[in-house]
């Protein structure tokens, strides 16, 4: 039996590494899971046991770096064993909603283990006058995940358990476990926001004739929006970028400050280092694309300690990545 889970664990990890890479998904899923337990020999007399649990679990992820997740299930060959549980997840790495990799995370819960006295005719018998029959174990394991489709995950690790609440002799068993998950939220659709157009001058009207020229002062902002965990600048921005780059060679006295911002998803520190990826990024732009020398660009990051909008929504951190520059001149308005 022990051949056909590492079996059938390869089979199933080889089938998820090649399905398209898609995002994760927060929110309440439902799924089932193949559990191949080895049962302690503590437990019986003649040695250790066997055993293949199939379950239902349902669960809810949250934050993306959390799920708590309940299920049960019985042995599926010959009703030796059942099983509840209550486990909590943990996902390691960045906190990224937009992740399409495979993910380490760490499991621990606790299990109950109602060992049928079925067996009893089959030669099985049970330490301690059947006191194992019937008890709690608290485990913890480490294991892999991947989003295979936009709603379905595979999940896999390896678990000890320790048997508690029993004081006459300690059981140490072992799990292997593969999941596959149906998560009823979908994927988060991307936020695209077009630019905004460039200011135009507006009509003045003709000075009279004995005033002096009458000027104008002219403003262009820069508001380049990024994609979760990115510094990559999007074609989209091409019309302000010329907009910047236009007033700039027109006015060799005018200087840029670029200001680099990230919504509040990772630690602070990679969210200071990204804000300066992507306000490096967009001096690049204008430099190598647009004919700006690089010494007339002042480039900050703030990482995310300057927000516009609320982190707590997917609109607000969309608003909340970005690079802002502003820049002004004064000319003489036409006659």
């Amino acid at each position: 039996m022990r051949n056909k889970m590492i079996a059938m664990a390869g089979a199933v990890a080889l089938t998820a590494g090649l399905a398209g890479q898609v995002q994760a998904n927060e929110g309440a899923y439902v799924g089932g899971s193949l559990t191949g337990y080895y049962l302690d020999s503590s437990r019986f007399v003649g040695g250790g046991q066997e055993s293949t649990v199939g379950s239902v679990n349902l669960g809810y992820r949250f934050a993306n770096d959390w799920a708590l997740e309940a299920g049960f299930g019985a042995d599926v060959a010959d009703e030796r064993l059942d099983v509840g549980r209550l486990d909590m997840y943990y996902w390691f790495g960045e906190a990224n909603p937009d992740s399409t990799a495979w993910r380490p995370y760490w499991v621990a819960g606790i299990t109950y283990f109602d060992l049928n006295d079925q067996d009893a005719g089959a030669g099985l018998t049970y330490l301690d006058d059947g006191e194992n029959e019937h008890s709690w174990n608290v485990g913890a394991g480490l294991g892999l995940s991947k989003m295979i489709s936009d709603h379905f995950e595979f999940r896999g690790d390896v678990r000890g358990q320790y048997k508690v609440r029993d004081d006459k002799n300690t059981a140490i068993d072992g799990a292997v476990n593969l999941a596959l998950n149906y998560y009823f939220n979908g994927p988060k659709a991307a936020v695209v926001t077009q630019a905004a157009p460039a200011p135009m001058p507006a009509a003045k009207p003709a000075p009279a004739p004995v005033a002096a020229p009458e000027k104008r002062t002219i403003t262009v902002k820069l508001n380049v929006l990024f994609d979760f965990n990115k510094a990559d600048v999007r074609a989209i921005y091409g019309d302000e970028l010329q907009a910047v780059a236009n007033a700039m060679k027109a006015h060799d006295d005018i200087e840029l400050v670029l200001e680099g911002h990230t919504d509040a998803v990772g630690s602070d520190a990679y969210n200071q280092s990204l804000s300066q990826r992507r306000v490096a990024a967009v001096k690049a732009k204008l430099a190598k694309d647009y004919g700006i020398a690089a010494n007339r660009i002042a480039t900050v990051g703030y990482g995310e300690s300057r927000p516009i909008a609320d982190n707590a929504t997917a609109e607000g951190r969309t608003k909340n990545r970005r690079v802002i520059g502003e820049l002004s001149y004064t000319e003489v308005a036409p006659k």
